[in-house]
């Protein structure tokens, strides 16, 4: 590997947030702030789509990690400053990267409260970029932790400088729950070092690699506790039914862009740790505890889909459908299967895309009525018909949808689960009735029908009429930027629906090497 190759990740880790600190400076020329932090953001995505083709397909069924980078960090507590990505960790930086200049596209126009700046708003966005980078990136576990809870920070000021009226409990909220799990996984990485200490003659170690050549030779009462402070920061982070209830209140009073960084990208911490961590350096306690994963995925399904059915809250209504979609994706993991493996990691990308899309069409529909109930709104296609189709094509992807890219990912779950889990994955099946159920009901209450409530001034012939943006609560339809803004998720949606072939390609390596790491029969025979 040369040496750009074995630099690029930590070019990826420390380019935004290098983009943080100088964007930070431009508190007095908002204009200025945005241009240098797309300007970084779309530099990102241009050094992510290098990492991507570098990525080699071939070598990830040899070696785990590419593009690696390591370097001593604190030797006298033997972590390191240890980077590499497998097909799971570059699939996430890919949906990270394409997210964050579509979330600074649909803010560029958003109102901030009052005395807070562009500045610092679009810093905290890049702050946020290149820790999550860390997270998924990081091959040393303590490494790991250290950007587990260090995310935590820009996206409490993004949450508490400029989210909704309830944005400082929401935001203390988020941060207490996401703390204290991390205090309990904590815990478990000091276990892990205390545990290669005993069995390694080189003394104790936090490299992912050589902590997982152990997992076998430790028992499993140890590996049951060290799992559990995991799991438990993981299922806070998911979150998993019934340490959710964080979420929908974050949600709910974070601004749009932020949110969709929350739904879209932190959650996928805690499923992608799953597959990281607890699978392949706990494989025998992942086995005897997969029941009780199991029975909170399937709840997590059914439950958060009968509370979306009856929010009124837009914002909330998004959270709730998040917390279904990661029951299914939790379930998948927690099958033990290839298939399910590989629909888990897709699943994940799929639900930042549609998600993300969903959660901006809402923000769009939101700063045209300045109202999130969906009980005051009405018949909102006639006006903005453009925003009420691409708010529809969310939906439907959401739904999963034959076409749309949540389809594929949510029937190799189910495909996969069914010979290990049937019964779980019955149960879960159910689900996607009510998510068709919850995703249309919200459609025809915004848009379908006489246009009443908010809209209705914008109905009004006169000065007043569709098209003034100068009047309040007038209702023009897309403009060009948010155009922009929407068409490459709607095109992630299509293309991913009909030709998701290249990111399984990227994925299976990795599937198959988990799978070979939890030691169980691949129940549907290995992919192909």
């Amino acid at each position: 590997m040369n040496v750009s190759q074995s630099s690029l990740l930590l070019i990826l880790l420390l380019l935004p947030l290098v983009g943080a600190g100088a964007v930070a400076t431009l508190k007095e020329n908002a204009r200025a702030a945005k241009a240098m932090a797309m300007v970084f953001a779309l530099a990102e995505l241009a050094l992510t789509a290098v990492a991507w083709f570098s990525y080699s397909i071939g070598l990830a069924y040899l070696t785990r990690f590419q593009l690696v980078f390591d370097v001593p960090w604190i030797p006298a507590f033997g972590t390191r400053l240890s980077l590499g990505v497998d097909g799971i960790a570059l699939v996430m930086l890919a949906l990270i990267a394409v997210l964050v200049p579509i979330v600074m596209g649909s803010s560029w126009a958003d109102r901030l409260p009052e005395g807070r700046s562009a500045a610092g708003f679009y810093s905290l966005l890049l702050a946020t970029q290149g820790l999550l980078v860390g997270v998924f990136a990081a091959t040393d576990v303590f490494l790991f932790y250290v950007f587990f809870e260090a995310m935590l920070v820009p996206m409490y000021f993004l949450i508490g400088r400029f989210g909704g009226p309830k944005r400082q409990y929401a935001a203390v909220k988020f941060f207490l729950y996401s703390l204290l799990g991390g205090l309990i996984m904590l815990g478990s990485v000091i276990g892990l070092y205390v545990v290669s200490a005993d069995r390694l003659p080189t003394g104790g170690t936090f490299s992912w690699t050589a902590l997982q050549s152990l997992a076998a030779s430790v028992p499993e009462s140890v590996q049951i506790w060290l799992f559990l402070g995991f799991f438990v920061a993981f299922a806070i982070k998911a979150p998993l039914v019934p340490l959710h209830t964080w979420l929908p209140d974050a949600g709910a009073e974070a601004p749009i862009g932020a949110g969709v960084l929350l739904v879209g990208v932190l959650d996928k911490v805690a499923t992608f740790g799953f597959l990281r961590y607890c699978l392949p350096l706990f494989p025998a306690a992942s086995k005897t505890l997969a029941p009780l994963v199991l029975v909170l995925s399937v709840i997590g399904i059914i439950y958060a889909a009968l509370l979306a059915v009856g929010q009124d809250d837009m914002k909330r209504f998004v959270s709730y459908t998040s917390i279904a979609h990661f029951g299914f994706i939790s379930l998948g993991i927690f099958a033990f299967s290839s298939q399910a493996f590989a629909g888990s990691v897709l699943y994940m990308v799929n639900h930042g895309i549609t998600t993300g899309m969903l959660f901006i069409t809402v923000g769009m529909l939101i700063a045209r009525g300045e109202s999130r109930l969906i009980s005051d709104y009405g018949g909102v296609s006639k006006l903005t018909p453009a925003l009420a189709g691409s708010f529809l094509v969310a939906g439907l992807a959401s739904l999963a949808l034959p076409g749309t890219n949540s389809f594929v990912s949510e029937f190799l779950v189910l495909i996969g689960s069914f010979p290990r889990e049937p019964v779980y994955t019955i149960i879960a099946t159910v689900g996607i009735i009510f998510a068709a159920l919850y995703v249309l009901w919200v459609y025809q209450r915004l848009f379908q029908g006489p246009v009443r409530g908010n809209a209705v001034l914008a109905s009004v012939p006169g000065p007043g009429s569709v098209g003034d943006p100068a009047v309040r609560g007038a209702f023009a339809d897309l403009t060009r930027r948010e155009i922009g803004v929407l068409v490459p998720l709607v095109a992630l949606v299509l293309a991913i629906g009909f030709f998701p072939g290249p990111v399984l390609d990227v994925i299976n390596p990795s599937v198959t090497a988990t799978m070979h790491e939890v030691g169980l029969p691949d129940p549907v025979g290995g992919l192909k």
